[in-house]
């Protein structure tokens, strides 16, 4: 029979089947045994699901609330042991807070909820409308272990309907028990409304809605919904233009600068993005399609003409050595200057508005945005960007890359 360090000869590469062929007492003592690689202790932990040996749970509950112990194994554990009930002091203790585990904080919230802990369930319910979908998973499933645990008439209770996550929680069970939850749609937070759209399956209900909505907000929710649902652009322009195509007026953004934005940001844009972004993208002209390597001859010529020894333009991944994004990058000169080309127009910038690059950059019908425009902040968009998830200034946009 191969050893367990056989069944797991690197990371990621699990024989799960072998694993859970073997005895679990064998499992226990290896999940125990420190001197294992975290990664395979880990792997047996997962193999030990339904089947843990008694025996064994107060050294497995010993690794848990060891701070010493790796994260990812005590993490493993909890999602293991969790429902113990003699864990549940040591889960609600206010030093699970100060932990800075990663990942340790969501897991026992997790736990919590699985145990019928109530007092977790604002915190979960916080955790389950979290934009990153693992933080979103743990907060699920822990508020389904707490309904579980003691029905969802306590959780309602609990959480109350104040904040956003409360709501939603509130519109789920809703959902969960088969009933209309298309008024949502009217919820006053972007997130919980478009959140509650992925929720919707009836046209006819929604066009009942749209046409008797209580906001514009919630119109264009249904009217966007509608479109998810149906492909029907011709109806959505429709409703668009019935609502007096109602947009986030920005100062200082322009037509052309404005569907460069829309086009290229809106089709990836986070949960609370304003709908009227949503739509307004759907519904207006597509920019002009971008002749990246044409524009880049330009630039090139331009900047050689003008005596500036430009070099051959780069992409921000290959310039950042990793990830992708909107512009390329020319070096010129001695190479300690540079100019940005936006794949998303005409658009181009430097670190100084007063460089030598602009006059013949401009001269050759690109758009030089200067610091002023670039500051200006697209409000109501909501752009991931390094962790974040908000509104950004019109040149990161513009010129835009993610690792």
């Amino acid at each position: 029979m191969r050893t367990i360090d056989a069944l797991l000869p690197d990371v990621g590469r699990a024989d799960e089947d072998g694993l859970r062929a073997r005895d679990p007492e064998e499992l226990g003592r290896y999940v125990a045994g420190r001197r294992h690689a975290w990664w395979r202790r880990k792997a047996c932990a997962a193999a030990l699901a339904g089947r843990v040996p008694e025996r064994r749970v107060p050294d497995l509950l010993a690794l848990v609330r060891d701070p010493q112990e790796s994260v990812e194994v005590r993490i493993a554990l909890l999602d293991l042991l969790g429902d113990r009930a003699e864990l549940l002091p040591w889960l609600r203790h206010e030093d699970r807070r100060e932990d800075g585990a990663y990942g340790l904080r969501e897991a026992v919230l997790g736990a919590r909820g699985r145990l019928g802990d109530l007092t977790a369930a604002r915190e979960l319910a916080t955790l389950a409308f979290s934009p990153w979908q693992h933080h979103e998973a743990v907060g699920e499933a822990g508020l389904a272990g707490l309904v579980e645990r003691v029905g969802a008439g306590a959780v309602l209770a609990e959480l109350g309907e104040e904040r956003p996550e409360d709501r939603y929680f509130a519109i789920l069970t809703r959902y969960r028990a088969d009933r209309d939850v298309t008024d949502a749609l009217g919820d006053p937070d972007h997130s919980v409304a478009f959140r509650s759209h992925r929720l919707q399956s009836d046209p006819d209900r929604l066009r009942a809605y749209a046409d008797a909505a209580p906001t514009a907000e919630a119109a264009l929710w249904a009217a966007y919904t509608l479109y998810g649902l149906t492909d029907d652009l011709d109806e959505l322009r429709s409703r668009y233009a019935e609502l007096g195509s109602p947009r986030v007026e920005v100062p200082g953004l322009d037509e052309e600068l404005r569907r460069a934005v829309a086009h290229e940001h809106v089709p990836w844009c986070q949960v609370a993005t304003d709908p009227r972004w949503r739509v307004e993208a759907l519904c207006a002209p597509a920019p002009e399609p971008v002749d990246q390597e044409g524009q880049l001859a330009r630039a090139v010529a331009a900047l050689d003409a003008a005596g500036l020894a430009p070099g051959a333009p780069v992409h921000c991944g290959e310039d950042n050595q990793q990830g992708d994004g909107t512009y390329h990058v020319i070096r010129y000169g001695k190479g300690q200057d540079q100019v940005l080309v936006s794949t998303l127009g005409r658009f181009v910038t430097g670190e100084d508005d007063d460089c030598a690059a602009r006059p013949p950059l401009e001269a050759a019908g690109l758009r030089w945005i200067d610091r002023e425009t670039a500051s200006i902040m697209v409000t109501g968009l909501h752009v991931y960007y390094f962790g974040a998830r908000g509104p950004l200034a019109l040149g990161t946009l513009l010129f835009h890359w993610q690792d």
